[in-house]
């Protein structure tokens, strides 16, 4: 499953630790996301992906602006927009690095 954002779902933490129940995999990840203002708990690290109906998402996506605008226009992924890349992709970019943005980009190149 790849985000809206390019990441892919099935490497994420929080979506690992849900899909297998792992408390062990739950509070590395924690420690790993967790930031001076910005601290994450292990029972925070649960996620179904972005694109689940229904399902639980990790605080961050819940609340998610590219998740938002990408789901209100049924778009499969970011790249599928006429306004790719906009500000607010490139600004949730920065905060989780290269790799979500690669995948966009060979995506995009693809389309």
């Amino acid at each position: 499953m790849q985000a809206y954002c390019g990441l892919k779902c099935d490497e994420c933490g929080a979506y690992i630790a849900k899909q297998t129940d792992d408390d062990a995999s739950r509070e590395k990840t924690a420690k790993m996301w967790s930031a001076p203002g910005f601290p994450v708990l292990a029972s925070e690290i649960n996620c179904d992906g972005c694109k689940s109906e229904g399902g639980i998402l990790f605080k961050s996506c819940e609340t998610c602006v590219v998740r938002g605008c990408a789901s209100s226009r049924t778009l499969e992924t970011c790249a599928h927009c006429e306004d790719y890349p906009c500000y607010n992709l490139l600004a949730l970019w920065d905060i989780i690095g290269n790799e979500a943005k690669n995948n966009l980009i060979q995506i995009s190149q693809n389309i």
